[in-house]
């Protein structure tokens, strides 16, 4: 297969994962047509989702288990930044750092793990997004749709300007034509074809210097319209086009589907955060830090609500879609997640941390031990300081006591022994 340049994502790494992607969506486009005879890109965009959020199940399960661990081991981190909260010294800087990495290795994790899956999955995600928005660029069998029709239209002099001066009329901004030497491409024209609606169509046929192939341009937007509806709707019109078509043509039912679109955007994302296992952090910064997530994962549903309203109907249906899928994903992880022991978990993390020490020549048991010996002395210096505490707030309850009671006499063994120490 021919790969298409123009109507690409031409960013490094991107451009190639998006590019095996549109082979994928080609694939599901192609099986669907030569099995059931079905030609429908809104049914390729929820199988193709479906199949990518499978095959990235790996990285949320590894993810999930990070986080579960982060959670374990955040207490004794807390203990760490408490113990050398105002120590500026290099010298506590160096041993925070050797404490905190030493309950990292205690529990077989990298302190970049989090960071590595986010490297990993934000591209693929980044791939999925570019594949969806620019259908033609990457499914070779809807792009050939177009073939004929483009052929026509740039034999035409000054084609360029009518379609250029067409977009701008009907503020067409989701494609642009890619113009060099003063012609566009081909494959744009393409871009601009695609994000046309029903109604576009039909006023670009009635374009005078195009009316030599009109038949073209009708058979090429009814093949299209067959490909782009999907439960009644073009994916290709906006929800916010289509509300108020529905309203002047009186269809209640079109109005319920325009309406719709955003509000399961809102809805399914909302509820994917919702099912997500939600961290309990203890002081106050990193409540801050939370809180500022928490703020920004309701905040997106509501923005992607928003962008479907003025967004392709194709773009929800991606959003919706891939929300319901993540939202099952995430209920199968947390059922897989809880049958995990966590001591299973960290003793087969621990074992993979060995195997990567002796491949770089290290004795992994010999900085094992060590590591938990840090850790012991961590976890105890963090006990005692916890004692320390319930003394005091113990010691200040006792001194406003009942007298006679069990406290106050606690508290007179204590000013008893205070008063022994100041004698020796």
């Amino acid at each position: 297969m021919e790969m298409i340049v123009a109507t690409t994502n031409g960013v490094p790494v991107l451009s190639q994962i998006a590019y095996l992607m549109g082979l994928i969506m080609d694939g599901i486009f192609r099986v669907l047509d030569s099995m059931f005879g079905i030609q429908n890109i809104g049914l390729c965009i929820i199988i193709f989702t479906l199949i990518m959020y499978l095959l990235m199940t790996p990285l949320q399960i590894k993810q999930q288990k990070f986080s579960k661990l982060s959670a374990v081991m955040q207490p004794e981190l807390q203990a760490i930044q408490n113990k050398y909260k105002n120590k500026k010294d290099q010298v506590s800087m160096q041993k925070m750092q050797e404490e905190t990495t030493a309950v990292y290795t205690k529990y077989g994790v990298s302190p970049t793990g989090s960071c590595l899956q986010l490297a990993i999955t934000f591209p693929i995600l980044m791939a999925l997004w570019q594949v969806i928005y620019k259908i033609p660029g990457y499914v070779g069998s809807v792009k050939a749709v177009f073939t004929n029709l483009v052929g026509q239209i740039v034999s035409v002099n000054g084609y360029t300007d009518i379609i250029q001066s067409f977009a701008d009329e009907h503020k067409i901004t989701r494609a642009r034509l890619i113009i060099e030497d003063g012609v566009a491409s081909s494959d744009s024209v393409i871009d601009v074809l695609y994000a046309l609606s029903p109604g576009q169509w039909e006023e670009f046929a009635e374009i005078s210097q195009f009316s030599k192939f009109s038949d073209t341009i009708a058979s090429t937007s009814h093949q299209l319209s067959r490909m782009q509806n999907f439960l009644g709707l073009n994916i290709a019109d906006q929800p916010w086009t289509i509300f108020k078509s529905a309203i002047a043509a009186g269809s209640v039912l079109l109005v319920i589907a325009a309406v719709l679109i955003p509000l399961l955007a809102w809805f399914t994302q909302w509820m994917n955060y919702k099912l997500m296992p939600q961290a309990n952090m203890g002081d106050n910064e990193e409540n801050a830090m939370m809180n500022s997530m928490k703020t920004m994962n309701n905040f997106m549903p509501i923005m992607s609500a928003f962008f479907c309203i003025t967004f392709p109907v194709g773009l929800g249906i991606y959003w919706i879609s891939g929300a319901v899928f993540r939202s099952l994903q995430q209920l199968a992880i947390n059922h897989h997640m809880s049958k995990i022991d966590m001591n299973d978990l960290i003793e087969e993390n621990m074992k993979k941390a060995e195997k990567k020490r002796e491949k770089n020549g290290l004795p992994p048991q010999k900085i094992t031990n060590q590591a938990h010996q840090n850790v012991r002395s961590i976890s105890a210096s963090s006990a005692k300081e916890e004692n320390t505490k319930k003394l005091e707030k113990a010691y200040e309850n006792a001194q406003n006591a009942r007298p006679g009671s069990l406290a106050a006499k606690a508290n007179m063994v204590r000013d008893f022994d205070a008063r022994n120490k100041k004698k020796k």
